[in-house]
């Protein structure tokens, strides 16, 4: 596709999201556009972002599909995990595992592992005691994980992924938004596998325009 066909594409999208994110993805059943778009972390890299939470069965069933799409991607995409809150003092606990795990450097081997522990064994992993057992349990060290849990970088973590998830008005996971521009969804494409096809579309869209 040539850029002024991508550039006319873009601005298509992007005067349906006048009509509201509801009446769009009925009429394109597979995306949405961010509105208003949202600034990404790397201008010169295409951003992934997966909203999710713990609790969320969906989330647990698409965690080994996307872990898998994420190898695939090449070196322009970056992708990151972003937990959602919406205001819930347990998703928000939750938000604080996972940036506490990140930051020690262990979310990499624990996340896929925290849904079955949260969802089926009911391990208290929203509660600050509960999460540093499981951690010490898991074999990692402890203290360090508490430390960590308790720091004033995770807090802050913690709010910018809460007001991250506001300015994209996410209102369900797991969803994919990519590069400040659309978001995805099973809801939106029908499955899990496709919202990760039509992610890999929007990409390249958004790829073409970047070369220039």
């Amino acid at each position: 596709m040539e850029r002024r066909d991508v550039l006319k594409q873009l601005a298509a999208l992007a005067g349906l999201s006048a009509v509201g994110a509801p009446a769009f993805a009925q009429a394109t059943e597979q995306y949405a556009p961010v509105n208003p778009p949202q600034p990404t972390s790397d201008p010169a890299k295409i951003e992934v972002i997966e909203f999710f939470h713990y609790g969320c069965p969906h989330c647990r069933d698409f965690d080994p599909l996307v872990q898998d799409w994420v190898k695939t991607l090449p070196e322009d995409v970056t992708f990151t995990h972003v937990p959602a809150i919406w205001g819930n003092p347990k998703l928000s606990a939750l938000a604080q595992f996972y940036y506490a795990m990140e930051t020690v450097g262990i979310a990499h081997d624990l996340h896929p592992k925290v849904f079955k522990a949260y969802q089926d064994d009911r391990v208290p992993l929203d509660t600050e005691e509960g999460a540093i057992q499981w951690v010490s349990d898991n074999g990692f060290d402890g203290k360090k994980f508490a430390d960590a849990y308790k720091s004033f970088g995770v807090r802050g973590k913690v709010q910018r992924a809460d007001q991250l998830a506001r300015n994209y008005r996410i209102r369900g996971v797991p969803t994919l938004a990519i590069d400040g521009k659309f978001m995805t969804s099973a809801s939106m494409s029908g499955s899990h596998e496709s919202s990760l096809k039509v992610a890999d579309q929007l990409i390249s869209l958004i790829r073409q325009t970047k070369k220039g």
